[in-house]
């Protein structure tokens, strides 16, 4: 790798703070959203396990002799480890024999089974989560407005410029894939979906060598993606698959093959918050579903620019994983967690920022700056029933807009910002 070439990742500065703090560290995250280009930046030595040189003999030689891959300049990179799951106990033991801090980082895109894995790490490998690119780190964000002045309530007014709705298609379709960012859009639209091509046909048997039915695994996952965004059952997963699709899979296999795809990465679901509030407002629990990026959405509907522009409502869904997935990279980088709240009496914020303070922001998410007005008065809302009912009051609240062409505070103190003028 020619480390000059290499473009910038908000998680860098993470990795740097990990590496002095832990004796190694694990990047996960799914295929081909940079890790081993990131990890490799970060390090001095490096071992593919996955390289098929030699018949796979890094491989080989890690299964014979996990100590011996070991051996380099540190920073080490183990580049897609889960392949020989033994190695995590290889750098654990490695890393029990030394005070040193930084000397391995493991990258891996798959979770593998605790069988093998004698020691949970715990301590001594520090784990980050990478996803793709968010739109400040592809160069489509102006970088005006930084998401944790808006958590804290600060913020300078700017005018951003117009946003063309085509171009938050491009953004939708084209994904948060580093390979994909400089080309034209009909070819990067074949990358999601090789992307589940390739998981479907070979991760998810090498994960564990036990063979399942790939026709009911691509059946849930259009499932997901037509339920992107929403916080959909088991259950209706389950029905919906039997009414769209005409066939029928039972509820364990729904939860098994869910699990799968979380351990392989290809979800990433935004938890419910609500018991910090210390409010006694019934609050659900259910997870707003996401894939881990939304052009995998857009492919496995088969979701063209055309077909988008005339059917605004999965639009509008899209567009909203497109933001949380940015808002959950943008806010891992000053340790703030991404959450949605849901209650019983149908109060609902689209996503939720919970700060190291232990205070919270309130963000909505529209695609058309028209919708601006509603969702500031339902922010105001909720958070009247949350105070008026003894929970904490949030921070800041927002609104996030693909359209509006300006970032500034209202009279009524709703922040509205595009999502184009966000960096963390």
């Amino acid at each position: 790798m020619n480390k000059e070439e290499y473009k910038p990742r908000i998680i860098d500065n993470t990795i740097d703070e990990y590496l002095n703090a832990f004796g190694a560290i694990c990047i996960e995250g799914p295929k081909w959203c940079g890790k081993t280009w990131t990890a490799d930046y970060h390090s001095r030595s490096r071992i593919m396990i996955g390289d098929p040189a030699g018949n796979f003999q890094n491989r080989q030689l890690a299964e014979l002799s996990p100590a011996l891959v070991l051996e380099g300049e540190v920073p080490r990179l183990i580049d897609e480890w889960q392949e020989v799951p033994r190695l995590w106990d290889a750098v654990r033991y490695k890393v029990d024999q030394s005070s040193a801090k930084g000397q391995f980082i493991l990258t891996g895109s798959a979770t593998p089974n605790h069988k093998g894995i004698l020691h949970s790490g715990a301590g001594r490998i520090g784990k980050l989560r990478m996803r793709p690119m968010s739109l400040y780190e592809s160069g489509h964000s102006s970088g005006d407005i930084s998401l944790e002045d808006v958590c804290y309530g600060r913020i300078s007014p700017v005018i951003s410029g117009e946003v063309d709705l085509k171009d938050i298609i491009n953004y939708i379709i084209r994904g948060g894939w580093p390979a994909n960012q400089d080309t034209p859009l009909k070819q990067a639209a074949y990358l999601p979906s090789q992307y589940i091509t390739a998981v479907l046909d070979d991760d998810v048997y090498r994960m564990d060598n036990i063979k399942r039915d790939k026709h009911k695994m691509e059946l849930l996952l259009r499932s997901l993606a037509r339920n992107e965004s929403t916080t959909v059952t088991n259950k209706k997963l389950k029905n919906d698959i039997k009414e769209t699709d005409d066939e029928d899979m039972d509820v364990e296999t729904v939860a098994n093959y869910l699990n799968i795809f979380d351990r392989l990465f290809l979800t990433d679901n935004q938890k419910p918050y609500g018991s910090r509030l210390r409010s006694s407002v019934r609050v659900k629990q259910a997870e707003k579903r996401h894939l881990s990026d939304p052009s995998l959405a857009a492919a496995l509907l088969k979701a063209t620019p055309e077909m988008l522009l005339n059917d605004l409502n999965t639009l509008g869904f899209l567009f909203e994983a497109l933001c949380e997935r940015d808002l959950k990279i943008y806010a891992a980088s000053f340790g703030g967690e991404l959450y949605h709240y849901q209650d019983y009496a149908g109060n609902e914020i689209d996503a939720v920022i919970s700060l190291p303070d232990g205070s919270w922001c309130g963000l909505e998410i529209k695609l058309g700056a028209n919708q601006i007005d509603a969702a500031a008065d339902n922010l105001l809302r909720i958070k009247n029933t949350i105070t008026n009912d003894g929970g904490k009051e949030p921070s800041s609240m927002c609104v996030v807009c693909g359209l509006s062409n300006a970032a500034y505070k209202r009279e009524d103190g709703i922040i509205v910002v595009p999502l184009t003028a966000m960096k963390p």
